[in-house]
């Protein structure tokens, strides 16, 4: 099933700050906010929602097909997509922009301060669902706002199921507006903090928006995720990461792995056990495009966190 995935694609420079944030900032001085990081590390990645997403997908047996916008230094992205056997149908180039650029510094504690210039991103609403053909299902990753409302709008005249993925977008949008994303969603994807902050904007306790949609995923960081659909809660374990080192992306392969098992029509246990997997194997490498990514790999830890066979 070829899966469209709406998103960014984005540079994410990552720099390490090796120490606690929570140390350097008083918040009882927050209105007079002025801090500066020695950073330790700083490298360069490949990023962007649609990216990491796709990235995952693609080497377990996903078609993912990217629809994203790119700046005039992002030909490179689109040739290291193609170069992955990632389809770019609905890549497009915005001449005079940037691409995304994401500026996220990482403590010790693994909280994360990001900064995001959206560049290109601003002109996702210029690219639609209906330009890419074969599409059985979707996502709608952060993305430029009136991009996100129009595939939204586009994915469900088209009758194409999609999962909505807020994210860092979450900020874009009032209540009502998060709540027309939602009805018109088969799924939704956040994690803890978006959870809570989602029935908070949307007012609605979020048992409740589980019951607009056909399933509702929170993720919960090192205690796994729970997955609320047809009436019934599945807590879903963490899998065994072979080591800690960066949460950046972690949620997209999360992600990639909701994607795959909803275009197999798994159930849910077996669906987010493939996506915890999946972050597992992310959040043990540095960079969110860094990882290797096989069928055997992700066959492996499945069967050693859950005692089963995947595929």
């Amino acid at each position: 099933m070829r899966t469209l995935v709406c998103g960014s694609l984005a540079y994410d420079t990552i720099m390490v700050f090796p120490d606690h944030f929570a140390r350097h900032i008083l918040p009882d001085q927050a209105q007079v906010l002025s801090v500066s990081f020695q950073i330790g590390e700083m490298r360069r990645e490949w990023g962007g929602c649609a990216g990491n997403i796709a990235y995952n997908l693609k080497p377990i047996g996903g078609e993912p097909v990217v629809m994203a916008t790119i700046g005039d230094d992002g030909v490179e992205y689109r040739e290291r997509l193609a170069a992955l056997g990632i389809a770019v149908d609905g890549v497009r180039h915005v001449p005079g922009a940037y691409t995304g650029q994401a500026f996220i510094i990482t403590d010790l504690d693994d909280n994360q301060i990001t900064a995001f210039h959206p560049g290109a991103m601003n002109y996702s609403h210029q690219s639609r669902v209906g330009d890419v053909g074969g599409i059985g299902l979707g996502i709608i990753a952060p993305d430029g706002k009136e991009g996100m409302r129009t595939h939204a709008e586009q994915f469900a005249q088209a009758g194409i199921p999609f999962i909505f993925d807020p994210g860092q977008g979450m900020t874009l949008f009032d209540g009502p507006e998060l709540l027309a994303f939602i009805d018109k969603a088969r799924y939704v994807a956040v994690n803890d903090y978006e959870g809570r902050m989602l029935a908070e904007r949307t007012g609605v306790p979020l048992a409740a928006l589980a019951e607009r949609v056909d399933a509702l995923i929170v993720t919960l960081g090192a205690d796994g995720s729970v997955i609320h659909a047809g009436g019934a809660t599945y807590p879903i374990p963490a899998a065994k990461a072979a080591a800690v080192l960066d949460p950046t992306g972690c949620g997209d392969a999360y992600r990639a792995g909701l994607l795959y098992g909803i275009a197999q029509g798994w159930d849910w246990e077996r669906t987010g056990g493939l996506a915890s997997v999946l972050g597992a194997l992310k959040i043990a490498s540095r960079g969110a495009q860094k990882h290797t990514v096989t069928r055997d790999l992700v066959g492996a830890l499945y069967r050693s966190t859950f005692g089963t066979d995947l595929w």
